[in-house]
């Protein structure tokens, strides 16, 4: 299986979440703030970005509402779902 394809299962994968760079993408390609994202889950603006910088990760409940909220985002913006190198912005 193809890295890309191995990237698409774990973003389908309950509970599992894609790199903080693309959780970022994710909430970007959706037109989304931070504070819109942590209102939606239930949690402070901080915490969203602490996920998005790979600075801490969120428990159990947060973590199950996250990743149905990044696999919807994901498939509504799937080239957002893609991993991108540094000179790709």
């Amino acid at each position: 299986m193809s890295d890309p394809l191995r990237r698409i299962d774990a973003l389908v994968e309950e509970g599992t979440l894609p790199t903080p760079q693309v959780r970022r993408q994710l909430r970007v390609a959706a037109g989304l703030t931070q504070n819109e994202v942590a209102e939606a889950i239930g949690v402070k603006r901080l915490a969203i970005s602490r996920w998005e910088a790979g600075q801490a990760q969120p428990h159990r409940g947060n973590r199950r509402a996250y990743a149905h909220l990044l696999r919807r985002l994901a498939s509504k913006h799937p080239d957002a779902a893609a991993e991108r190198r540094p000179h790709e912005k």
